[in-house]
């Protein structure tokens, strides 16, 4: 069993959102729409900016809208056991999550979550179409660990894809959850897990709570 970290006083946990609490958006969009080409997300692609220029061109191509996004969210529900586990955790330590999504895109899921703090990016919305995005800070997840590690918390952080490796190498102790083999592969310095009662005893362990 590992060692819990002593080493500042209080704990805290650092969470992605998608693929750890919540299905893949921009996989469920593509499923109901049936616009493949956004089934790429940051498991594939770790220029995040890259990324989502690909998506607001496909947007436009298709002349997918707004509308139709939230219609998608609005019939998403949390992974199974996120909520117990998000309960279980909070706990016993507090948590915020730290997501590269979108304020329109989140909020109508926190309800189902219990109201957790999240962080993350803006729409720029025009007509009911996306026309650009605007993030909150630059390198956000790596930059708030820091920020935290300032204000004299221990971290422990866990996600599932190459925009989260930042968060974790910055992060106390930094967990994969059902990440995929590539991303396993490539950053194989974080123990990898595949269900949330494990993550649960990951952090458990690691921050001592």
């Amino acid at each position: 069993m590992p060692v819990p970290i002593r080493d500042r006083s209080q704990r805290i946990v650092t969470l992605d959102l998608e693929g750890v609490l919540i299905p893949e958006i921009w996989i469920a969009v593509a499923e109901r729409t049936g616009i493949d080409a956004l089934r790429r997300t940051t498991r594939d692609e770790p220029d995040y900016d890259v990324l989502m220029r690909y998506r607001l061109d496909t947007m436009a191509a298709h002349g997918l809208t707004m509308s139709v996004i939230a219609d998608v969210i609005g019939a998403l529900s949390p992974l199974p056991g996120a909520v117990d586990f998000l309960e279980q955790l909070r706990s016993r330590v507090q948590v915020i999550i730290l997501s590269d999504t979108f304020e329109q895109f989140a909020a109508p899921l926190m309800p189902a979550l219990g109201m957790p703090t999240v962080w993350c990016h803006n729409l720029e919305i025009d007509n009911d179409r996306i026309v650009d995005y605007h993030l909150r800070i630059d390198d956000q997840k790596a930059r708030a660990v820091r920020a935290l590690h300032d204000l004299n918390f221990t971290v422990a952080a866990a996600g599932d894809s190459y925009n989260d490796r930042t968060m974790l190498a910055e992060a106390d102790a930094g967990f994969w959850f059902c990440a995929p083999e590539n991303v396993r592969a490539e950053f194989p310095e974080f123990a990898a897990v595949d269900d949330h009662p494990s993550l649960l005893r990951a952090i458990g362990d690691a921050l001592g709570v």
